[in-house]
């Protein structure tokens, strides 16, 4: 397998919420909890985050058919409130390793987050760009809650 096997997805999502909350909810476990993973009724059952350069994270849920789930990774860029890199694993397929890329930046009222899954080796069985977007509304509904507060 060469090089060429390897792909991304590439998402842009806007928020309506602070930059910081969006931030939160990338690194505060207790946040993450609220919205990980792509089932709408999925319940996250761990979120442990380590949320430094060299740092890990382990974030199991489970799917409301009762699939349980456990992604995995290693952060390589923390950069408060602009950027989170890390690789990404799960624990049904090992040596299966990809990386995500995350940015943050105020835009109208909201925050816009670039987002890419790269070195995507087409080995995976799960359907990245539908997972992560269901994710993100997810996220969406977290973020609308609090500011109903």
């Amino acid at each position: 397998m060469g090089d060429a096997t390897l792909a991304s997805i590439r998402i842009e999502h806007h928020f309506d919420a602070a930059q910081e909350k969006v931030w939160r909810a990338w690194t505060d476990p207790d946040v993450v909890r609220r919205w990980w993973g792509s089932q709408p009724d999925g319940v996250v059952t761990s979120a442990h985050l380590e949320v430094r350069e060299g740092g890990r994270f382990e974030i199991s849920f489970q799917d409301p058919d009762g699939d349980a789930h456990t992604s995995s990774g290693e952060y390589l860029r923390v950069e408060p409130m602009v950027a989170l890199e890390f690789t990404w694993g799960w624990r049904s397929e090992p040596g299966v390793v990809s990386r995500v890329t995350v940015g943050f930046e105020p835009h109208e009222k909201g925050t816009a987050m670039r987002f890419v899954h790269g070195e995507l080796r087409g080995a995976s069985k799960h359907d990245y760009a539908q997972g992560w977007r269901r994710t993100f509304a997810k996220l969406d509904r977290v973020l609308a809650a609090d500011a109903q507060g």
